[in-house]
């Protein structure tokens, strides 16, 4: 397999794409476990809902932006649910909480993915 390398990548108009640089889908709920990901080393389980993204090569700085979502409460995967925005944000990880109606909850699906 080849890698390719190279700073900037544009479209035909022009315009630079920007790629995520880092992504993860994990089960929140028991013992917490990644299911797949990319530059993502580890989650740690701070609490209910409450998980540390801990990134395999750190980001350029704290200054990059995070999409979030989960689901599924006690099995029902068909609950919806948002984790809530990332805090205590750092090159190396992310902070990143589930929550119901205000309260923290674990949830079986968390999906983050992370834009520089």
């Amino acid at each position: 397999m080849s890698t390719l390398k190279t700073n900037t990548i544009k479209n035909t108009d022009d315009v630079e794409m920007y790629l995520a640089k880092a992504w993860v889908n994990f089960n929140g709920t028991g013992t917490v476990a990644i299911r797949a990901a990319g530059n993502v080393s580890s989650i740690t389980d701070n609490g209910t809902g409450d998980y540390t993204v801990n990134f395999t090569t750190a980001m350029a700085d704290a200054d990059f932006a995070i999409t979030i979502t989960s689901g599924g409460v006690s099995g029902n995967t068909t609950t919806a649910g948002t984790l809530g925005n990332p805090i205590n944000s750092s090159s190396a990880s992310v902070v990143i909480g589930s929550s119901s109606s205000d309260t923290k909850v674990d949830r079986a699906f968390n999906y983050a993915t992370i834009f520089r």
